[in-house]
């Protein structure tokens, strides 16, 4: 018994009954549950339980590696909103303009210099970098209602406080103004063909909301720069057939692709997305995810061959563009773990560089080779 219990016990049973008096059953029942109650009061008294802690939700920690730690504290917020410790979703919107520019180069007349190329495929990566920014911007402010309800979300900088709608609104337009400084840089032709993506930009938050496919309203948005090569190099695609043909076969490719990545990524929140009353075509089709990924890399694949026919695109494309796609796409769809969120995480990061950096590659080979040619032929012809 614990110290100091001894002369409660004693006190409660020496006013309970005197030890000479003759205690019924039922008295001396009672006597012992009061002597219980006291002895429990004071027990409690002498040492308290100390509650169990309620389960808390974690919070925010600050960035300490990487680079929104070399920041100062007060940019972090807005470098987080452009996601750029992730920029994953650059590259995602920088490939299709690297892809358009190279399958336009040799079609320019005359061929588009090795000079050009670089220069217009830089611009075109500074645009994407912004331009992707400023889309995160616009889908965080969208969703400003529904990311707190997503654990992969819940900590962006709108959702948890740390910027307000009304600074995000003003910081999207100083991403938009940056980004037609960009487009300005280009030919005239351009800020026809690239002003109206921003309607898609716009929308594709909306679309999560009303249909099981924004990845469409996404693929329209984010293959747009598989237009922009040709206007870019001085191809006229309302004059010019073959352009405008690779053109559009390009970017349905690309919208085909757009769709089988952010499937994939949307697996991710599946379960969250369900709760929150969000609506992605892997909630709609996620019995059959992988016969829907590889119908839509049947498509992807068809389309950016019919690309290079347009182009007339040599067999270093068609072995190293649509067959390194093939390759790399097959072994994604097969390997990608639909239940796990890591695995989904690592083949959306790492497919970009798969599948895009296979494209591209074959692209640029095709592109030197015909350059290379083009030099001789040049050579070979009398001067006058």
């Amino acid at each position: 018994m614990a110290p100091g219990l001894r002369p409660v016990f004693s006190l409660a049973s020496s006013h309970v009954a005197p030890k000479t008096a003759r205690v019924p059953a039922s008295h001396r029942c009672l006597d012992v549950a009061l002597t219980h109650s006291l002895a429990r009061r004071v027990s409690t008294a002498a040492s308290p339980e100390t509650p169990s802690p309620l389960p808390t939700q974690p919070l925010y920690s600050p960035p300490t590696s990487g680079i929104l730690s070399l920041l100062p504290k007060s940019w972090v917020p807005y470098a987080e909103l452009i996601r750029i410790d992730k920029p994953t979703g650059t590259y995602y919107l920088f490939f299709p303009c690297l892809f358009s520019t190279l399958l336009a180069a040799p079609m320019a007349t005359p061929m588009a210099t090795p000079g050009s190329v670089i220069g217009t495929t830089a611009l075109f990566f500074a645009g994407a970098l912004i331009m992707r920014g400023a889309g995160c911007t616009i889908n965080d402010l969208w969703d400003r209602n529904l990311d707190p309800h997503v654990a992969r979300t819940k900590f962006r900088p709108i959702a948890r406080g740390a910027i307000t709608p009304f600074n995000g609104l003003v910081y999207t337009g100083a991403q938009l103004l940056a980004g037609l400084g960009i487009l300005l840089q280009f030919p005239t032709s351009c800020l026809f063909y690239g002003i109206p993506s921003l309607l898609f930009v716009a929308s594709y938050p909306l679309a999560k909301r009303v249909t099981y496919y924004p990845q469409f309203v996404l693929g329209l948005t984010f293959s747009w720069g598989a237009i922009m090569g040709f206007p870019a190099l001085g191809l006229d695609l309302l004059s010019n057939s073959a352009a405008l043909t690779a053109a559009a076969c390009l970017y349905t490719s690309n919208i085909a692709w757009t769709v089988l990545y952010d499937m994939i990524y949307a697996h991710m929140d599946i379960k969250d997305d369900a709760k929150a009353g969000i609506k992605s075509i892997a909630l709609k089709h996620n019995a059959d995810t992988k016969k829907v990924l590889t119908g839509l890399a049947a498509v992807q694949i068809g389309l950016l061959g019919a690309a290079g026919v347009a182009a007339g695109a040599g067999p270093a494309f068609f072995v190293g563009s649509c067959g390194g796609a093939l390759v790399t796409l097959g072994v994604m769809i097969k390997r990608v773990n639909l239940k796990s969120v890591k695995d989904c995480w690592w083949w959306f990061v790492n497919g970009c560089w798969l599948t895009g950096g296979a494209i591209s590659l074959g692209l640029a080979v095709d592109y030197a080779v015909r350059y290379s040619q083009e030099g001789k032929t040049e050579e070979s012809e009398p001067t006058a």
